[in-house]
């Protein structure tokens, strides 16, 4: 995976700003930002609702073993 080092930020940087203007550079880093912002919320709760989602299957699957070893107690009694 190729690394990004501070002299290709400062060149994007630069470019952006030559582009899009100084007036409008910061409010393009500000919608960016939000963007990423929102993404990175998006994936928050997909992981949150996933892991609850695998928690249910261990408890189930737990609950389950309980039952079977105290099936296999009673005919063993």
């Amino acid at each position: 995976m190729p690394q990004i080092g501070w002299l290709e930020i400062l060149a994007v940087v630069i470019i952006a700003i030559l582009v899009l203007g100084p007036k409008e550079f910061p409010i393009a880093l500000k919608k960016i930002g939000s963007y990423i912002g929102k993404l990175k919320n998006t994936f928050s709760s997909l992981q949150r609702e996933i892991s609850s989602a695998t928690n249910e299957i261990d408890s189930e699957k737990d609950i389950f073993k309980e039952n079977d070893l105290k099936k296999k107690d009673k005919i063993d009694d």
